[in-house]
């Protein structure tokens, strides 16, 4: 049969290979030369734009091409204890435990295999989200070990699981024992000490924050033309998911409304095994035919990194970004990374697109959270990026080139702020972090307990990060260089240890000017502590105009002020987490979402009045 190519790509005369057979099998012939003509124009295979447009149930297109190979087609394969799991993903191709093999085809697979027309040879066929189900279920105690172990047993140093080296311990007890004994004893030398040690940490760290104030940074788009659809790459979609059941309208109708090709999406929703709720409630769904189930087999840790990890080997996009169950990503995101990527150079391994803070008006919390990522990431991530430090990622809608994730081993599945980690990995790796200028609307918790709980598990993992990539200094500093070393030192060790040291510096800063002094002359320790604590007003209050600004959202202005309270808030989470962290340092503090009552955009709102219809009707594609 004559390839579509050669009759032109706009109006191909001829089915081709990988499609011709449905012809025979009732599908429309009129059908298969549109999605030929669609698949020319976005460059796949015609497959991809049937399936994943919803044209076809995949079982009914697999058992079709089962029948035309006169080959079996396998419901539930079982596959041999001989399997090697991650080749045996990667190929879509299994040894089965009674003899044969089972065959998972994709885009040009199919036409090799109608071309070879292997009947006879002991294969059968499945379908792609059969194959996975079947693989994990064979072999989910391997895949689980790898996704929780793979980085710590290639490089012990850049993994959290192994926790503090002998010297670190031996450090921190010196340390502690000697603020211990400074304050207590009121010796004047130790307190000079530790105020000199600490006071610079924290001047420089409140420099830096001041110094992302300089640089221009854009908070939309600039523009620029897209990638043409033909040159766009696959895109993989991860959202790991426990206990969402109440948010899945939203979230699917969410990505529903992403404007990128279907036949180039690949969307993975990861549960957990202890999670039937989530499951029945995703099945009774009709979800995109880009969209497919990944079970994560039960395993430690339990944390949202070892499920992210559990998906990359069934990935198969050029790019991959990661979206929590309660985003809302701009539409048009994965096309502007897509072009940012095609623009940068192969050192730019991720984009971290800017998170907002969508329920703003549900409570105070609400309204100080949503201050707080107007500063982080319309002013301070972007100048960190800017001035070339490492950046420490956002924990959703960061877009990574797969090639490079998969080389620096992913995430960290030990590390409870698994994007903090990364950043600092990806700089320590020779890669480079970039600025997506396109606006993710996350849910912030609204009340103090879900919050606190929230925060926590941060600071616990930005704590995890200090330990880890400290136990080697030399090695970071000759792999970081000097300013980017210092730069990883100040957005690690200056966040810790600012909010740590928050309800002690100002403990200080009052000690100071109530004590006494000759003739009402100031003292070097009161000049020391006005400093500090203007410095560091600035550095809390300027970032937080800047981004309000920015975002358009000066009508929280008036909260600005309390900003010194809410940090109070950050300090208590910051000392909760050192306590777990010597206690249950993997523990991972659930955030339930779907409990937002206000929108400030009103998307949310839209997004849920569309859940029904989006639900009950595939993707049908242009």
């Amino acid at each position: 049969m004559t390839r579509h190519g050669q009759a032109g790509p706009s109006h191909p005369r001829v089915l081709p290979g990988e499609l011709g057979f449905l012809a025979a099998h009732g599908v429309p012939p009129r059908l298969l030369r549109a999605v030929m003509a669609q698949a020319a124009l976005a460059n796949v295979s015609p497959d991809q734009v049937l399936l994943a447009n919803g044209h076809v149930e995949p079982d009914v297109f697999y058992r079709a091409l089962a029948r035309d190979l006169r080959l079996p087609f396998l419901i539930d394969p079982r596959l041999s204890g001989a399997t090697v799991a991650t080749e045996a993903v990667g190929l879509g191709l299994a040894p089965l435990a009674g003899g044969g093999f089972v065959v998972a085809p994709r885009g040009r697979q199919i036409d090799v295999l109608r071309r070879l027309r292997p009947s006879g040879a002991g294969l059968a066929l499945t379908t792609p989200d059969r194959f996975a189900k079947a693989t994990l279920r064979a072999k989910g105690a391997v895949l689980a070990y790898r996704a929780a172990n793979d980085l710590p047993d290639r490089a012990p140093s850049h993994s959290s699981r192994d926790g503090s080296s002998s010297w670190q311990i031996g450090a921190l007890a010196g340390l502690s024992f000697g603020a211990s004994f400074s304050v207590v004893g009121e010796t004047g030398l130790g307190l000079g000490i530790l105020a000199g040690l600490s006071g610079s940490l924290f001047f420089s760290a409140v420099c830096l924050r001041l110094a992302t104030l300089l640089l221009a940074s854009r908070v939309e788009p600039d523009g620029r033309a897209f990638v043409d659809e033909g040159r766009l790459p696959v895109y993989t979609v991860i959202v790991a998911l426990y206990r969402e059941r109440t948010i899945l309208p939203q979230l699917v109708a969410a990505l529903a409304a992403l404007r990128y090709p279907a036949a180039k999406l690949d969307i993975k929703l990861v549960l957990e095994a202890d999670d039937p709720d989530t499951l029945a409630a995703l099945e009774a769904m009709r979800l995109p035919g880009f969209v497919s189930i990944l079970v994560a087999p039960p395993g430690a840790p339990r944390t949202k990194p070892r499920a992210l990890n559990l998906a990359l080997p069934f990935a198969w996009g050029d790019l991959v970004v990661l979206y929590d169950a309660e985003d809302v990503p701009d539409p048009n995101q994965l096309r502007l990374a897509a072009s940012l990527f095609a623009r940068s150079p192969p050192e730019v391994a991720c984009l971290q697109a800017r998170l907002s803070i969508d329920n703003t008006g549900d409570s105070a919390l609400t309204r100080l959270f949503t201050i707080e990522y107007a500063s982080l990431f319309d002013v301070i991530n972007p100048g960190l990026i800017g001035i070339g430090a490492p950046v420490l990622l956002g924990g959703t809608s960061n877009h990574f080139r797969m090639e490079a994730l998969r080389a620096i081993g992913g995430w960290d599945a030990w590390n409870v702020t698994e994007d903090a980690d990364l950043g600092i990995r990806l700089a320590r790796l020779g890669y480079r972090v970039g600025d997506l200028p396109s606006q993710t609307l996350e849910e912030a918790p609204a009340r103090l307990g879900e919050w606190m709980r929230q925060r926590t598990r941060w600071m616990k993992g930005f704590m995890q990060t200090c330990i880890c990539h400290s136990r080697h200094p030399g090695h970071a500093l000759r792999e970081l260089g000097f300013w980017r070393f210092a730069g990883a030192v100040l957005v690690t060790a200056g966040t810790v240890a600012s909010a740590l040291g928050y309800p002690i510096f100002t403990a200080l800063c009052l000690y100071a000017w109530n004590a006494p002094t000759p003739e009402g002359a100031l003292t070097l320790w009161q000049l020391l502590s006005l400093e500090l604590f203007v410095l560091g007003l600035i550095g809390m209050l300027a970032p937080a105009l800047l981004g309000i600004k920015r975002r358009r959202l000066l009508r929280l202005l008036p909260w600005v002020p309390l900003l010194p309270l809410y940090y109070g808030l950050v300090s208590v989470a910051a000392w909760r987490a050192l306590f777990e962290l010597v206690l249950s340092p993997f523990h991972w503090h659930k955030t339930s979402h779907g409990h937002a009552r206000t929108s400030r955009t009103g998307r949310l709102q839209k997004h849920q009045a569309r859940a029904d219809t989006t639900m009950s009707l595939k993707t049908t594609g242009p």
